[in-house]
């Protein structure tokens, strides 16, 4: 959309909210033509903008006397945001007081429209419209089917490649580790790595790459880890460069250790030690130098001078001046859980319960839509809340004196959904098959979206990555992306772009390591369990979890 025709767009929102269309007012109604009805595909427009009207639209105008034919044609136009015009085809009806107005061919889908009847059209008898009038619309989305139909298996199959192609084909050349996004460069991700990671048994299992091909892939990253990459106290930065293993600021103050980000990797360490556990001698390395890597980090130092709380962040310049420590509800379970586990300097049950467990959002006991939600801020925050640990951490079954981590993670999933049905402030697509906020781009930016914050903005991975907790509305919306929205969205060889937003009728033309890996774990998750048994299969986890009072099946 051109900055003039946004700009004009915005305005007439602004002007026209919670109002019906003023239609043109004339000082003597006997003596002027007047527009008293306007109807697209037959339902009365009451806005002066529309949003989702069908590519095949109908236009009618129904006026208050009849019209001359002969004044039509130059009267009436439909132009794009581009202000080209548009060739239609007009006809009149009803006593001549009816024109409708009809595209030669179909309008294109998510654009722009205007019509305008300037104020040279005239009734017979020589009435004028007393001022020209003028509405605009939005079309809605080509809902043709972009790619030929799949089985579901098939489908699912086709999905999980090709997120893991992000980390596969578009890995880094040197070290093997994730870049953070499609536009990075040479800045890899930890916690991203660590997803792409859990990610390598899977790529596996279905036969996108043999298990050689993998075991090299992981030999590589853990030796760039262990020789190259700067850690702190055994832990890495969020950032580093994938050639030289040197910290990249992750912002003015997070130049060094971030734990949370070194959870997420340790957990995809762990789960393809789990994997590759023959007797091969590559495999044998393999598991030694993982074990290496996740006996540095020095959990308990994180506590800051023994606080019973880990702290987020620390930096070889500023110390713990960011000043975050990492309290409940959110994405960072995964990290108590595996410092509980460490081998060398595990925290105690302690710093779990006094520290994480007394956030200010881990209780939380409301229902919304019906849905009670144990843990977390108002409707459960972004659904990457119910993602991130449990991509390795199976929640059905798990529970503690906190939570039914089943209950947690499902009822979060089914109360962003049902907002996005419900879709109170009527954002442009939100529907059964298109749903799902929480981190992503925007347009112009990055942010944490849910129902408190909701901007219009979809991004796949939330519908995607929640696969195993609701299976039929996920496998909807991944229909709907595929198939409806594929042309725009889908990439066969990176997964889908980021984020949407049809109300603005933008499409991201990123992918981000930490939303595509959740896809192919979470898919996986959903069909066979395979990440989530690696690593629960851990003796390690098994005890720094039962340490922390919880109790599964597998436990």
């Amino acid at each position: 959309m051109s900055l003039l025709f946004r700009g004009f767009f915005l305005s007439i929102i602004i002007l026209s909210c919670s109002k019906s269309m003023e239609l043109p007012a004339a000082a003597n109604p006997l003596n002027d033509l007047q527009v008293i009805k306007v109807t697209i595909n037959e339902e009365v427009i009451k806005s002066k903008i529309t949003k989702g009207v069908p590519l095949n639209a109908s236009i009618k105008l129904e006026f208050n006397s009849s019209v001359a034919n002969s004044s039509v044609e130059d009267a009436v136009s439909i132009s794009n945001e581009g202000g080209v015009r548009i060739p239609v085809q007009i006809s009149i009806s009803g006593e001549d007081r009816i024109l409708e107005i009809k595209p030669l061919s179909e309008f294109e889908s998510l654009s722009a429209y205007r019509l305008l009847l300037s104020s040279g059209l005239k009734s017979p008898s020589g009435k004028r419209l007393l001022t020209s009038f003028q509405t605009e619309w939005v079309t809605g989305i080509d809902t043709s089917k972009k790619f030929p139909l799949l089985s579901d298996e098939a489908l699912l199959d086709t999905i999980q490649k090709s997120h893991f192609m992000y980390f596969w084909e578009f890995g880094h050349p040197d070290s093997g580790l994730a870049r953070e996004r499609t536009s990075s460069g040479q800045t890899v991700t930890i916690g991203g790595s660590g997803f792409g990671l859990m990610a390598l048994p899977i790529a596996i299992n279905r036969q996108f790459i043999s298990k050689s091909e993998g075991l090299a892939r992981a030999l590589k990253i853990v030796q760039f880890l262990k020789s190259k990459a700067q850690k702190y106290h055994g832990a890495f930065p969020h950032w580093i460069d994938g050639t030289t293993g040197k910290v990249i600021p992750f912002s003015l103050k997070d130049d060094g250790a971030d734990l949370v980000e070194t959870s997420y990797l340790i957990a995809g360490l762990l789960t393809v030690r789990q994997f590759f556990n023959s007797n091969d001698e590559r495999e044998q390395l393999l598991r030694t130098d993982i074990n290496t890597l996740c006996d540095e980090v020095e959990w308990n130092w994180f506590r800051n001078n023994n606080q019973n709380v880990l702290y987020w962040h620390w930096s070889p310049n500023y110390s713990f001046a960011m000043n975050h420590p990492i309290r409940g509800w959110n994405e960072c379970l995964i990290t108590y859980i595996l410092a509980a586990s460490a081998s060398k300097v595990p925290i105690s049950a302690t710093v779990y319960h006094d520290g994480f467990a007394k956030g200010s959002t881990m209780k939380n006991g409301n229902s919304y839509f019906g849905h009670s939600l144990p843990l977390g801020p108002s409707f459960g925050g972004p659904l990457f809340f119910s993602h991130f640990s449990f991509l390795g951490i199976n929640p059905f079954g798990l529970k503690d004196q906190y939570a039914d981590y089943q209950v947690q993670v499902v009822n979060h999933t089914k109360i962003n959904y049902q907002y996005c049905v419900s879709n109170p402030k009527n954002f442009q697509g939100y529907s059964k098959n298109c749903w799902g906020l929480t981190a992503s781009d925007i347009p112009n930016g990055y942010a944490a979206n849910d129902p408190t914050t909701d901007i219009g903005v979809i991004s796949p991975t939330a519908a995607l990555s929640s696969m195993p907790y609701t299976p039929e509305e996920s496998m909807r919306a991944l229909r709907f992306y595929y198939y409806v929205l594929g042309d725009r969205l889908f990439s066969s060889n990176r997964g889908f772009a980021d984020a949407f937003s049809l109300e603005d009728r933008w499409f991201s033309n990123s992918h981000l390591a930490i939303d595509q890996g959740p896809i192919v774990i979470m898919i996986e998750n959903y069909r066979t369990g395979l990440v989530w048994n690696l690593l629960t299969s851990c003796s390690e986890i098994k005890a720094g979890m039962k340490k922390l009072g919880f109790s599964a099946p597998y436990l």
